[in-house]
């Protein structure tokens, strides 16, 4: 009596082979080689769009101190109503940090300035805003 395999049967059966299978590794390999980059580049932006939102509503609440006073002269974040969020670095949701900066009768400006460095290069993320009374300047001073 033989004892072995039937190779009619064995042909038959269905399944990858080692090729196959590292094909499959290799392209899965240069699609996530694409894909993650960009993925965190998305993320990068994401975080950093904070940072233009937080700075338009001290916009608002400057101009409407502003309008109350007629000066930004005096003007502070807890008196024109702006609240920071607890930042990451202490457990909350917020990655910058806002400071006004110099005031005068009929300007100001202020900063938001990046408490996480987003790519680890060193370098922090700086966003600023500044009305000049006549015209309104939102920028990324330092970009991350």
């Amino acid at each position: 009596m033989m004892i072995g395999v039937d190779l009619k049967t064995y042909r038959k059966e269905k399944g990858f082979t080692l090729i196959e299978l590292m094909i499959v590794i290799v392209i899965i390999g240069v699609l996530a080689t694409i894909a993650i980059p960009r993925y965190f580049k998305a993320a990068r932006k994401a975080r950093e769009s904070e940072a233009p939102i937080m700075l338009k509503q001290v916009h608002n609440l400057m101009r409407a101190y502003f309008h109350e006073y007629d000066t930004y002269l005096g003007a502070t974040l807890a008196n024109i109503g702006f609240v920071q969020q607890p930042l990451v670095t202490a457990g909350g949701p917020a990655r910058y940090t806002i400071a006004l900066g110099a005031l005068t009768a009929t300007t100001y400006s202020a900063t938001a300035t990046a408490v996480v460095d987003f790519d680890n290069d060193g370098v922090m993320n700086v966003w600023a805003i500044s009305d000049n009374g006549t015209a309104v300047t939102l920028a990324e001073t330092t970009p991350d």
